[in-house]
C-alpha cells in the first residue's frame, strides 16, 4: 500500500504541477493579449488625436480662405459699382446731361456774374484801385 500511496502522491503532484504550468502559460498569454490591446488603444488614441489636429488646422485654413474670398467678393462688387457709375456718367455726357460737370470752374454762370459786382469794393467800382 505504501508504494501505491507514493504513486498516487506522485501522480497528483505531477497533475498539480502540470495544472500550475498550464495556468501560468495561459495567464501569460492573457497578460500579453491585454498588453497588446493596451498598446493598440494608445496607438488608436494617438492617431485619432493627430487626425483631429489636422482637421482643426485645415478647418482654420478653410475659414481664412472663406474670409479672403468674402473680401475679394466685396472688392469685386465695389469695382462693379464704380464701373456702373462711370458708365452712367458716360451716358449722361453722351446725352448732354452732364455738361454742368464739364463747365464747372471754366466760365462763370449767370448767377456768378451777377454776384461778382456786388462783392467788389466801392473803390473798384469807381475805378480807384
Amino acid at each position: 500500500m505504501s508504494t501505491l500511496l507514493i504513486v498516487v502522491i506522485v501522480v497528483v503532484a505531477v497533475l498539480v504541477v502540470g495544472a500550475l504550468l498550464l495556468a501560468l502559460t495561459r495567464g501569460r498569454k492573457v497578460a500579453a493579449g491585454r498588453r497588446r490591446e493596451r498598446v493598440l488603444n494608445q496607438r488608436r488614441e494617438q492617431a485619432a488625436g493627430e487626425h483631429r489636429q489636422a482637421a482643426e488646422a485645415r478647418a482654420g485654413r478653410a475659414e481664412e480662405a472663406e474670409h479672403r474670398a468674402r473680401l475679394a467678393s466685396a472688392v469685386a462688387e465695389r469695382d462693379r459699382a464704380e464701373a456702373r457709375l462711370h458708365e452712367e456718367r458716360a451716358r449722361a455726357h453722351e446725352q448732354g446731361l452732364g455738361d454742368e460737370e464739364l463747365t464747372r470752374g471754366d466760365l462763370p454762370t449767370e448767377n456768378e456774374r451777377i454776384a461778382a459786382p456786388a462783392q467788389s469794393t466801392p473803390r473798384e467800382h469807381n475805378g480807384d484801385r
